[in-house]
């Protein structure tokens, strides 16, 4: 399966960007899909992720009620909806997918196996 990142860009402190990352190969709904982010100097740090299935979602503690990910299984995409967003929030953010990924390693980057190529989100304050 390929990932494509798409929607980062600049915005100002408090606005709101979408994220999308489009799956090839299969079928999304086969994937836990996962959003990443990593600030320079920093260590890759777990965002958001959809369970295969659309079964449940989940969320870092630092973006929790700010951001939501949803699906959309017909169009093979996983959007990432940033809402209220901090300087802290900049970052190049990846989305990541696996198949057979348990829900206690969800957070974890090394458990997955296909990687998007990333999009830089800035934000100014």
């Amino acid at each position: 399966v390929q990932l494509q990142a798409s929607g980062g860009g600049l915005v100002q402190a408090g606005g709101s960007l979408r994220l999308s990352c489009l799956t090839s190969g299969r079928t999304s709904s086969s994937y836990t899909v996962s959003w990443f982010r990593q600030a320079p100097e920093k260590e890759r740090e777990f965002v958001a992720a959809s369970r295969r299935g659309g079964t449940s979602t989940h969320y870092g503690d630092a973006v929790k009620g700010r951001f939501t990910i949803s699906r959309d299984n017909a169009k093979n995409t996983v959007y990432l909806q940033m809402n209220s967003l901090k300087p802290e929030d900049t970052a190049v953010y990846y989305c990541a997918a696996d198949a057979g990924i348990i829900l206690s390693s969800i957070r974890i980057p090394r458990y997955y196996d296909y990687w998007g190529q990333g999009t830089l989100v800035t934000v100014s304050s």
